[in-house]
């Protein structure tokens, strides 16, 4: 019987060693995210990948030139809206879905928690974000990000229904603070589920606090209280 060379040895053993490793590598050259620049959902679904350390590729649609509806993303996702991902042959829709399918899939770093506790508060805190947080903050932004409607055009009807929809938005922002103060992150010491979705809103807030500064002064939204984390 032929002794295999030393060094086809050592390759076999650093193939079994790494088999789990070689085989996602492989697996995650096929994962691409659909996406437009600027989408808050697909924001959600990039952030749980970060935290999950997967790579991907994406694809970014021109929303300007309507890209998502063409009949070519229709087909990966009849409803054209983003993030879709494509796997493996496969199409994931909604953002909260294809988190929770990468936190089945890739198991490892957790997003929903490793209790039924845990799990719970992720997913409690994650649905009012989606119920809450975001219909908050697009009813402010909308017309004044996307529009590109000044408030100064409001008349003073319009401009008071506007300041009373940033001080529900104000609301949903000391919500989060409120759960900041007793955990590290919003659904405990590590990220989660609950925090791909919150912070693609408070980034829009601080964008348009940057760039629309006047108008959301306006509005009487002028501070957003950013939280130091330990070094």
């Amino acid at each position: 019987m032929k002794m295999l060379p030393t060094c086809l040895l050592i390759l076999i053993r650093y193939l079994l060693q790494n088999y789990i490793k070689i085989v996602k590598g492989i697996k995650l050259m096929s994962m691409k995210i659909y996406s437009v620049s600027g989408a808050p959902r697909a924001w959600r679904v990039l952030l749980g990948l970060a935290f999950k350390g997967l790579d991907y590729d994406i694809k970014l649609l021109e929303a300007s030139k309507k890209e998502h509806k063409s009949s070519e993303y229709l087909k990966i996702h009849p409803r054209g809206t983003i993030p879709a991902l494509e796997f493996e042959g496969k199409i994931h829709r909604d953002s909260i879905g294809i988190l929770a399918w990468l936190d089945r899939q890739f198991p490892e770093v957790p997003l929903f928690g490793t209790t039924a506790d845990e799990a719970a508060n992720i997913w409690q805190v994650s649905l009012e974000a989606c119920d809450y947080l975001r219909e908050a903050t697009n009813d402010v932004l909308f017309s004044i990000m996307v529009q590109g409607r000044p408030i100064a055009e409001l008349d003073t009807e319009e401009l008071q229904v506007k300041v009373v929809l940033a001080q529900k938005l104000k609301a949903e922002c000391r919500w989060l603070e409120s759960l900041l103060s007793e955990t590290l992150y919003l659904a405990g010491d590590m990220p989660t589920a609950a925090d791909t979705v919150c912070f693609p809103e408070i980034r829009l807030i601080e964008r348009a606090l940057d760039t629309k500064f006047i108008d959301m002064n306006a509005v009487s939204y002028t501070h957003l209280r950013a939280r130091e984390t330990p070094e």
